[in-house]
């Protein structure tokens, strides 16, 4: 996919510049399950979870100001009223906007796996943000990583099983692909040319 252009408003800064989470019910216009995407990228897997999951509203991370903008453009256009986008950082506001407990998911589809090994500090998922979202979502909550980086995925695993989630098929196994879920547009790629995905489907203990 090509880079999309820049486009000229900002989006989610309104949410960005809040010292305490919003109203969530009063930001969407609806009550219903609260869930999160770190990263998301050009948009693929934000659009099509928004679509098929109406009910659902999720606020979507992704600091690129080009991929944040064109993905709410796209999600206006399909006239999907339950996805807010933010250019910005999560680490930096995950901890204010959401309260704890208040998440139903988390989605973090193929992070930036920083192949520099002075650059490892910048990966998302390091312990103490591993608890802090684990603190987020409510019990019973669902973690949705998933990459095509081996290594990285071994490490976030370790990461976020230490912080306590839960993994249902046990300790370090990684889960099937499962077609009820929804893939990224990096994702589809993979399936269609065969290579291997790593995804883990977490849960907070109940």
């Amino acid at each position: 996919m090509a880079r999309p252009p820049l486009l000229p408003d900002p989006v989610g800064l309104h949410l960005a510049r809040l010292d305490a989470p919003p109203d969530w019910d009063a930001e969407f216009g609806f009550p219903g399950p609260l869930e999160l995407e770190i990263g998301s990228g050009a948009g693929g897997h934000a659009l099509e979870y928004c679509r098929r999951n109406p009910g659902a509203r999720l606020v979507a991370f992704e600091w690129r100001k080009k991929y944040a903008r064109d993905t709410q453009d796209r999600g206006n256009k399909l006239g999907l009223k339950n996805l807010r986008v933010l250019e910005a950082d999560a680490r930096a506001h995950v901890p204010r906007l959401f309260a704890a407990g208040s998440l139903d998911a988390i989605h973090l589809q193929f992070p930036d796996p920083w192949w520099k090994r002075a650059h490892f500090k910048r990966a998302v998922i390091q312990p103490d943000f591993a608890r802090l979202l684990l603190d987020k979502l409510k019990p019973g909550g669902l973690f949705d990583m998933r990459t095509d980086v081996q290594d990285r995925a071994i490490a976030m695993l370790s990461i976020l099983e230490e912080a306590g989630f839960v993994n249902p098929l046990g300790q370090g196994v990684f889960h099937p692909y499962d077609p009820e879920e929804v893939p990224s547009t990096r994702e589809r790629r993979y399936l269609a040319s065969g290579e291997p995905v790593y995804r883990a489907r977490l849960r907070k203990p109940a």
